[in-house]
C-alpha cells in the first residue's frame, strides 16, 4: 500500500513510532535538531511536546511539565503551511537538521490539509541537506486513501508513521521507510529499538484482517460517496457561519471561519458556538469529538439511516 516503505518495524502506539523514528533519524544523519510544526501532534514524546519559542529559528520551549529545556531546545517549532518559515529555517539551520516530522493532513487542530507547495518544499529542502522527512500518517494512513496522504499528494517521505487503523482495534503501530535508513536499526545497525509487545501475534492478526477488508475494490469509493452525501448539504447550509474542512472520511466543522490553514486560524474559531452545538448534538444522541480542535471520522459502519438522522440534527441546529 505504501511504496515508500521498503522495510518496516512494528511497535504498539503512534508515540512509540514517532520516538523511534526520531532516534533512527538522528542515528542515520549524526545530527541533533528536529523540525516540527505548531498544531501537529505526534504523541507524548519529550522531543515533540514543544511549542514555538521566541527568535527567528523558532527554538522550541517545553509544552509539558517534565520535559527538559535541553530536550526542547533540540526541536524547532514552525508554523504549519508556512513555506517562508521553512525556507528561513533551512537557510540558518539546515546542516544541523536530522529530521522534519509533519502530519501531511493535520488532524489534531481540526482537519487542516497541508498545501502541496508546503509539503513539496519540505521534500525538496530535506533532500538538499540530507535530512530525513517523516510523514506522520497515524491518522491519515489507510483512511484518506489506501496509501495514505502520500498517495493523494504523490510525495514520498523517507519514513512513515502508521497506527490506529493499522491495528484493527488493537494496539499496533509501525514506522517504516527507505531500506538505507531502516537498516541502521539494531540488529543490523547501531540504533536500538525493542519492546516486549511490539508486533505481537494478536495485534498483527487483527491488523492484517483489517487491511484485508480494505482490499475491497469499492471500499474507498463508497466511503467518499457517503461522506459527500452526509456533509455537502451541511456545508451549503453553513454559509458564512463556518466551514467544513474534509479530506476523505475525516472532517471538522469550524465555526466562525471560512478557511483554516494553521493553528492560529484554528484557535480563532468561535469556541462558544462549538460548545452550544456540541451540547445540542450530545443531548440528541449525536456524539462529536468534545474539542473544536479534533477531527471527526465517518466509517463504513455508519448506516444511511444513522447518517440521515445526524444530518437532520445538524441542519436543525443551523436552522
Amino acid at each position: 500500500c505504501f511504496p515508500s516503505i521498503e522495510q518496516v518495524r512494528f511497535v504498539n502506539s503512534g508515540t512509540e513510532a514517532a520516538m523511534s523514528a526520531l532516534r533512527l533519524s538522528r542515528g542515520y544523519t549524526g545530527r541533533n535538531l528536529v523540525v516540527k510544526f505548531i498544531g501537529n501532534y505526534h504523541g507524548h514524546v519529550d522531543a515533540l511536546l514543544v511549542q514555538a519559542g521566541s527568535g527567528a529559528a523558532y527554538t522550541g520551549v517545553s509544552a509539558s511539565s517534565g520535559v527538559s529545556a535541553e530536550m526542547a531546545r533540540s526541536t524547532l517549532a514552525l508554523p504549519f503551511n508556512d513555506v517562508d518559515a521553512v525556507e528561513r529555517c533551512f537557510k540558518s539551520q539546515g546542516e544541523k537538521i536530522a529530521a522534519v516530522i509533519v502530519e501531511p493532513i493535520a488532524g489534531n487542530m481540526g482537519v487542516v490539509p497541508g498545501t502541496f507547495e508546503f509539503l513539496s518544499t519540505l521534500r525538496k529542502k530535506t533532500k538538499e541537506v540530507g535530512a530525513v522527512l517523516i510523514f506522520d500518517e497515524v491518522i491519515t494512513g489507510f483512511r484518506v486513501a489506501k496509501g495514505g496522504a502520500q498517495e493523494l499528494y504523490k510525495i514520498q517521505p523517507d519514513v512513515t508513521l502508521l497506527g490506529k487503523i493499522l491495528g484493527g482495534g488493537l494496539p499496533a503501530a509501525a514506522f517504516g521507510g527507505k531500506r538505507a535508513i531502516m537498516e541502521h536499526l539494531a540488529p543490523l545497525g547501531a540504533v536500538y529499538q525493542a519492546g516486549t509487545l511490539c508486533g505481537n501475534p494478536l495485534a498483527m492478526a487483527a491488523g492484517l484482517k483489517q487491511l484485508e477488508l480494505l482490499e475491497d475494490a469499492n471500499f474507498y469509493q463508497t466511503l467518499e460517496q457517503k461522506s459527500r452525501r452526509f456533509l455537502d448539504p451541511i456545508a451549503e447550509k453553513l454559509g458564512e457561519r463556518g466551514c467544513i474542512q474534509r479530506v476523505g472520511s475525516m472532517f471538522t466543522l469550524f465555526w466562525g471561519q471560512q478557511r483554516v490553514r494553521n493553528m492560529a486560524e484554528a484557535k480563532a474559531c468561535d469556541f462558544e458556538q462549538f460548545k452550544r452545538a456540541f451540547r445540542f448534538f450530545f443531548n440528541e444522541g449525536l456524539y462529536f469529538p468534545p474539542s473544536p480542535l479534533e477531527a471527526a471520522f465517518l466509517s463504513t459502519a455508519h448506516r444511511e439511516s444513522e447518517l440521515d438522522r445526524a444530518q437532520h440534527l445538524l441542519l436543525q441546529f443551523l436552522a
